[in-house]
């Protein structure tokens, strides 16, 4: 096992994540850095027992050179936004163990999924990439969140945040699987559009009968669907997927079976944009909301970009 500049390292892991299989990796990592003590200059592993805990964790590991995040998109959201509490002086390197269920976030990084030695070795001789963050904030949320994934309202986030219900009570389904499942029982959901009123940047206010309105800094959502194809956490911008047309039940569920694959993209029922600020105002129906697979809610969002604001390790020869 090569020597790494990991240094003085936290590992906080979701024990609960992938229906338990996360206390199981987190064993395993523990193993390795005992074993071989040149991995880092002395490390720490906490577990965490409730929503918020690392968030609370990240935000007092400055006294750390790195913080490894293990477990799901869950996990790792908690991780970021508790980093970013930090100044930017204090603030640790961010690796990252993907143990979860959707890993839309480690797909975006090519770190090897629910294999955490394998993911544990591309941190070790990974490299420091400076990437990019979203932010949202809201009339009932104000101090807002960060996000390194995903965002999004309307069909798509009822869908994920059911995956979420479904998963806490047991279901054996994972990935996009789920997500597939989940949409094929809220499908109904989507004869009724949202009123939104939308700004892009300076571009003119739109108004939108929404079903679908996401909002990426890396390309996937829901275990590997391709719903911004073209996003990178590098290029200094989000990337925006949301219907100009609304369509029949059937179409959209087909909609959503093409951007498993990205192929969506071709339809003219969606509109793809760039964006550094988006401003959404939902007048009548607070909607369904989700950020890295979590629960946000309002009816005024605020969404930006925050370029350049975490610095992860990659694997080695990670392109963008």
């Amino acid at each position: 096992m090569p020597s790494s500049r990991l240094a003085r390292t936290l590992i906080i892991a979701n024990p609960a994540s992938r229906s338990g299989k996360g206390a199981a990796a987190a064993e395993r990592v523990q193993r390795v850095f005992e074993t071989y003590g040149a991995a880092t200059r002395g490390f720490d592993l906490r577990s965490t027992q409730a929503p918020g805990d690392a968030v609370r964790l990240a935000a007092e590991s400055s006294h750390y050179d790195t913080v490894i995040a293990l477990g799901g998109d869950g996990i790792i959201h908690e991780v970021v936004n508790g980093l970013m509490q930090l100044d930017s002086y204090a603030r640790p390197l961010l690796g990252v163990i993907p143990v979860g269920s959707g890993n839309d976030f480690a797909r975006t990084l090519g770190v090897k999924i629910n294999d955490p030695e394998i993911s544990l070795s591309q941190i070790l001789v990974g490299s420091e990439r400076l990437l990019d963050l979203g932010h949202v904030s809201s009339d009932l949320c104000p101090e807002g969140e960060y996000f390194m994934e995903s965002l999004s309202f309307g069909l798509d986030a009822a869908i994920a945040l059911d995956t979420i219900d479904r998963r806490e009570a047991g279901s054996k389904q994972e990935g996009s699987k789920l997500f597939l499942t989940s949409s094929l029982k809220l499908a109904a959901k989507a004869r009724k559009a949202l009123d939104c009123e939308a700004r892009i940047d300076e571009g003119e206010l739109q108004k939108l009968k929404t079903v679908i309105f996401a909002v990426q800094n890396g390309p996937t959502y829901g275990g590997g669907f391709k719903i911004c194809p073209l996003a990178m956490p590098t290029d200094g911008k989000l990337d925006v997927c949301y219907n100009v047309l609304h369509p029949r039940v059937p179409k959209l569920l087909f909609l959503l079976g093409l951007a498993r694959f990205g192929l969506h993209t071709r339809s003219s029922a969606v509109s793809l944009a760039t964006a550094r600020r988006i401003s959404l105002d939902f007048p009548t129906d607070a909607p369904p909301c989700q950020v890295d697979g979590e629960r946000f809610v309002g009816n005024s969002f605020d969404v930006r970009i925050e370029p350049r604001a975490l610095r992860v390790i990659v694997p080695r020869g990670w392109a963008t």
